[in-house]
């Protein structure tokens, strides 16, 4: 192996991959970061046998190789490097790093010992904008549980239509859901719903990678896994791949427990209510518990909390009221996690009486909705 490259893109390469790598006892081999050199290409790449990542950045080429490389202190090293050029080649087994005033050796590994990362037939895909799906996720990402009883909200269930993607995520005690409207970018070549659940590290590391401008990613599936695919700046040659797993098993049938009716409903203004809800939640307690205290005949509402070693708190704020009078009492912290993944000035709260699941949306936004469970009063 021998390559030059300038330092500035071998340290985006590298800040791409090291983040899976680890302090891994079982297996070191995957503490390391697979180097190879293709025709003008570098090719850097990490797994832990859960998440795969592969990058390729141009490079010269005088010969080509590779060779598995410590990941976090090659990161360190060249991290440490001006941005200028760098020459690295490879011989038995040893990286050497040459720039105009350092030569350093690294010991590192056969690449034959390195993990091979599945590939994929790539005929038949899903294309979209990268940037409204990172939008998207960043909306649901949080709401997963861990679960050895139901691995299967362990993850994001993403569900590809004609027309539209549903992104889900629920714990059992909260749902959200983040409908994505297709447009010109938007290609489903499968002709036919696609649906998958995605374990939430891999969508963490999904939404670190996606762009934050408008650049379409292509989504290809094999039996048990997915790849989610960039490409260079006006090139259609790979960029980054992030390979994962499935998780199997059915995605609960969510839509059953969306209300599509409700008893009453409030319209807040989303950012006084976000405070009030702080606020109120500094005296809830052990249980997170706050109360909200629903009149028709007024025109506000009552948010009230108590711990029995702190204190008591009793809020008011304006409210536009319609239904039945209610007192409802929910977790604060689950309550805030809704409204923060909320754009709009306003939100409605709707719900079905003081033990039903109750529903936070944005007002004039049908994209977005969050379904949370009451605490029992």
């Amino acid at each position: 192996m021998n390559f030059t490259i300038l330092t500035k893109e071998f340290k985006k390469g590298l800040n791409i991959t090291e983040k899976i790598t680890g302090k891994n006892i079982t297996l070191p081999i995957l503490n390391n970061l697979l180097i190879e050199t293709l025709p003008n290409f570098l090719k850097i790449s990490s797994t832990d046998l859960e998440v795969g990542i592969q990058w390729w950045g141009m490079c010269k080429t005088e010969k080509e190789g590779s060779i598995a490389i410590p990941a976090k202190f090659l990161s360190q090293l060249i991290g440490s490097l001006p941005d200028d050029k760098v020459n690295i080649k490879s011989k038995n087994n040893t990286l050497i790093i040459e720039t105009n005033n350092l030569k350093t050796q690294i010991k590192g590994f056969s690449s034959e010992d390195f993990p091979i990362i599945p590939s994929f037939l790539k005929e038949i895909y899903i294309e979209i904008d990268g940037n409204k799906l990172k939008e998207g996720l960043v909306n649901v990402v949080d709401i997963t549980s861990l679960s050895q009883v139901k691995p299967e909200i362990g993850g994001v269930f993403f569900s590809f239509n004609m027309d539209n993607i549903k992104l889900v995520a629920t714990d059992s005690f909260r749902l959200a859901e983040k409908t994505i409207k297709a447009g010109k970018e938007y290609k489903n070549l499968f002709n036919k719903p696609v649906s998958f659940i995605l374990p939430q590290k891999t969508v963490k590391e999904l939404i670190n990678i996606l762009p934050d401008e408008e650049k379409n990613i292509r989504i290809c599936f094999s039996e048990s896994q997915i790849l989610f695919e960039t490409f260079l700046p006006n090139s259609s040659h790979p960029e980054i791949n992030i390979i994962s797993r499935q998780i199997d098993g059915e995605y609960p049938a969510y839509e059953e427990i969306i209300p599509k009716k409700s008893k009453t409903k409030i319209i807040l203004n989303k950012e006084e209510f976000s405070k009030q809800i702080k606020t109120a939640g500094l005296f809830g307690g052990k249980t997170n518990e706050v109360i909200l205290k629903i009149d028709p005949e007024e025109k506000e509402i009552e948010i009230k909390s108590q711990d029995s070693e702190i204190g008591e708190s009793e809020l008011k704020m304006p409210a536009t009221i319609e239904g039945e009078s209610l007192k409802i009492s929910f977790n604060w912290k689950f309550v805030l996690d809704g409204l923060n993944n909320i754009k709009s000035s306003e939100i409605s709260f709707e719900f079905q009486g003081n033990d039903g699941p109750a529903v936070i949306r944005p007002v004039g936004d049908l994209s977005y909705l969050y379904v949370i469970m009451p605490i029992r009063i």
